[in-house]
């Protein structure tokens, strides 16, 4: 065989090659590249690239329009097939390059997955020949390799920080990377954007092992089974080589090899005899540290998955083309749903209507579909359509949704929220559409429609600042949404400020001045749009209510409550029975005045009072004393907000209350000592930032809770044993997040 070709000749040696090569078509397409096979008849071209005659050779050209979805250490393949020919003499070596078009010998052979598909078993032969690939990769000696990022472990011994760089290189490679076109695609189905950064976070310390040449990318496509069977297999594709833990190596094929289940056993006991041949520390702690680097194979997979299953469709796509990203989307969720401690995951039926969506926000078209620059809906008959929000504006916002970045999408304890806007109609500000999470499932009962309340304060009149209703329907996937007015700041979409410390004293009389302008809401009105608006006797159905809660709490829950010296619900309804309060005339109840469903007005006025799905018919008092504990509040505030409150409204509404506001508070107390813990227990949102405030305090709820209701807590119970429980390990709880409804 003839020398390398001289630099001069580096450029049109590809050129000649890419001649041939696309006149013969591709052979195969990768993620990244177009492949072609290629037999150089020239004899100048074949001097050029130092080929001998018949010898084929592979023309591999970089796909420039491919997403971004996987990890490189070194951008430079050619530098790496360079470094490792001496010790691994069978792999491609490259002949020649220029920009995106690289010559590489071509390896003979057939890929395993042509004669092993995957989701097949792999023969034990095979198996042990792939385990002794994997280790003899460790005799690449680390001077001969390219440099490393300025990133990497400067030990080469610290596997905890070689799995952290990885989980933080991923983040900043294909989730940041992507985060612009897909963040709100990531946020809608629940992957918060931080869940590669908490992930490194969280890695335990991890046993030493000496890291060596990885190859990252060991999949059934990437093995060569070779005609001479000397040796029987190759590797190929080494653009994802790494440098670091060959523990990852195993982690990594084990998942993409997609091997049947019954195999990772064999397939790890080989790779632990073959890699402990050549280099025996690598296999320390082979038992405890696998499951870490599998953890992040499935973590950091759920990214390019689901944006290779939302840009599978094509620009028009059928049902059966929609059913499969829907299914691989799901079965990504599930894999990452342990290792990011993702919340929740939506069930298929969820996936397709938001890969629907964010495929007609981007011009793709279902094949029943006749345009893509709206979404079909359906009024909902309980609403009119509003006069400042016609039809097409509907569906402009239907479409909007979809393409919303991720900033734009505020994931709360019982509804997605996205905020858009529309130029349909002229409407100036943003709108905000509305969808029930999928997967939500509250203990506590919500009681009225929310459209229904807000509708009511609407057409009331009354001096509530609130979001209006512009419309509720169905789209054609069956999913029910609601589109609101956004209440952030005033004509840009962003976050807005919530009180979460406490009200400042102007907050507090305009608080109290929204709660005396709820008794006003016209009750004959409301009980129109919604019936269940009708009030029997409030105080004995809200302890009615917790009875019922409790009396339904999962078996773990209540275990773990009877531990900490809280009463069952048969006992419970006996302590409630003793208390009773005066009447007051019912009103309308906001329900669940939390910091995050107020919003500071950006001119200083006052609140704006949000997420209304808790509203209530009731006693008035109950609104003022249940925010005092949800809220942060000062003796001075309290004390300002409860004699304001007196002052102002009606006296049928306040009569008793100075002797009532405690039962109210220390129902409230024990209700949280129930759903609290069940939370810890759960996990069930604590992403939200007032679930997480609650469930961080939880010590001081049980221990005043126990004491309102005159028990003693167990001295040896901790309650924080729930983190210990089955699918209860929260611990770093998820940080604050955006509220619920804005």
């Amino acid at each position: 065989m003839g020398g390398p070709p001289s630099p001069g000749a580096r450029r049109s040696a590809p050129d000649a090659a890419l001649r041939y090569a696309r006149a013969l078509g591709e052979f195969g397409r990768g993620h990244h590249n177009l492949n072609y096979m290629v037999r150089l008849l020239n004899e100048s071209d074949r001097r050029l690239m130092g080929c001998e005659e018949g010898e084929t050779i592979t023309v591999r050209e970089r796909i420039r329009t491919a997403l971004p979805v996987v990890i490189r250490t070194w951008q430079d393949e050619a530098e790496i097939l360079a470094a490792i020919h001496g010790v691994l003499p069978h792999v491609p070596r490259c002949l020649a390059q220029y920009g995106d078009v690289s010559i590489l010998s071509y390896v003979q052979g057939v890929p395993l997955s042509s004669i092993c598909p995957n989701g097949k078993p792999v023969a034990s032969h095979l198996i042990q020949a792939l385990a002794g690939l994997l280790a003899d990769m460790t005799q690449v000696r680390r001077k001969d390799l390219p440099p490393l990022p300025q990133s990497w472990p400067r030990s080469s011994r610290d596997s905890r920080a070689f799995l952290r760089t990885l989980a933080i290189t991923a983040d900043e490679q294909v989730r940041r990377h992507n985060w612009g076109r897909f963040g709100g695609l990531f946020a809608t189905l629940g992957i918060p954007e931080d869940a590669l950064v908490r992930f490194a976070e969280r890695v335990p310390s991890m046993i030493s092992r000496p890291f060596s040449l990885l190859h990252t990318d060991l999949h059934r496509d990437n093995v060569i089974v070779s005609y001479h069977g000397d040796p029987p297999l190759i590797c190929v594709d080494w653009e994802l080589a790494s440098y670091g833990d060959p523990l990852h190596d195993l982690a990594t094929h084990l998942v993409r090899m997609q091997y049947p289940d019954h195999q990772w056993w064999e397939v790890v006991e080989a790779w632990r005899t073959g890699m402990g041949q050549r280099r025996s520390k690598a296999v320390h702690g082979l038992e405890r540290d696998l499951k870490h680097y599998v953890a992040f194979e499935k973590a950091q997979s759920v990214y390019p998955d689901v944006m290779r299953a939302a840009t599978s469709l094509g620009d028009s796509y059928g049902q059966r083309d929609l059913d499969a990203a829907t299914h691989a989307v799901h079965r990504a969720l599930v894999a990452a749903a342990e290792p990011l401690r993702l919340k929740s995951v939506p069930d298929e039926k969820a996936i397709e209507r938001i890969l629907f969506r964010w495929n007609a926000s981007h011009g793709k078209r279902h094949s029943r579909e006749r345009a893509v620059s709206s979404i079909k809906w359906e009024r909902d008959d309980r609403l009119l359509e509003h006069p400042l929000f016609p039809r097409r504006a509907v569906s402009e916002a239907l479409f909007e949704e979809g393409a919303a970045s991720a900033e734009h999408v505020f994931k709360g304890t019982a509804h997605l929220s996205t905020a858009v806007r529309v130029s349909a109609a002229d409407y100036p500000d943003p709108v905000m559409v509305r969808r029930k999470v999928g997967t939500y499932n509250s203990r506590e009962r919500r009681y009225l429609y929310e459209h229904a309340v807000l509708r009511a304060i609407e057409v009331s009149g009354v001096l509530v600042r609130a979001p209006r209703v512009l419309a509720l329907g169905v789209s054609e996937l069956g999913d029910e949404f609601t589109i609101h007015t956004y209440e952030g700041p005033k004509g840009e979409i962003k976050h807005p400020q919530h009180p979460v410390d406490g009200l400042l004293p102007h907050e507090a009389d305009d608080l109290v001045n929204q709660l005396e302008a709820l008794t006003f809401v016209d009750r004959e009105k409301l009980e129109k749009l919604d019936p269940n608006a009708s009030s029997v006797n409030f105080f004995q159905g809200l302890c009615d209510e917790l009875i019922r809660l409790v009396g339904e709490l999962p078996k773990r829950t209540s275990d773990l409550a009877r531990e900490l010296g809280l009463p069952s619900s048969l006992r419970l309804g006996e302590i409630l029975r003793r208390h009773q309060v005066t009447w007051r005339r019912p009103v309308l109840l906001h329900g669940d005045l939390n910091p995050w469903n107020l919003i500071r007005r950006e001119d200083g006025s006052g609140l704006t009072l949000i997420d209304w799905e808790m509203a209530m018919v009731g006693d008035p008092l109950y609104d003022l004393v249940r925010h005092m504990h949800l809220t942060p509040t000062l003796p001075e505030i309290r004390e300002r907000l409860l004699t304001r409150w007196s002052r102002l409204l009606p006296e049928e509404c306040t009569s008793g209350w100075a002797q009532d506001w405690r039962v109210y508070r220390w129902i409230e107390t024990v209700r949280s000592a129930y759903v609290d813990l069940d939370r810890l227990v759960t996990g069930d949102s604590l992403e939200a930032p007032n679930v997480r405030r609650a469930v961080e305090r939880y010590t001081m709820t049980l221990a005043e809770a126990t004491a309102n209701l005159g028990l003693k807590t167990k001295s040896m119970a901790n309650p924080y044993l729930a983190l210990a429980l089955p699918h209860g390990d929260h611990g770093g709880l998820a940080a604050d997040g955006p509220p619920d409804g804005m």
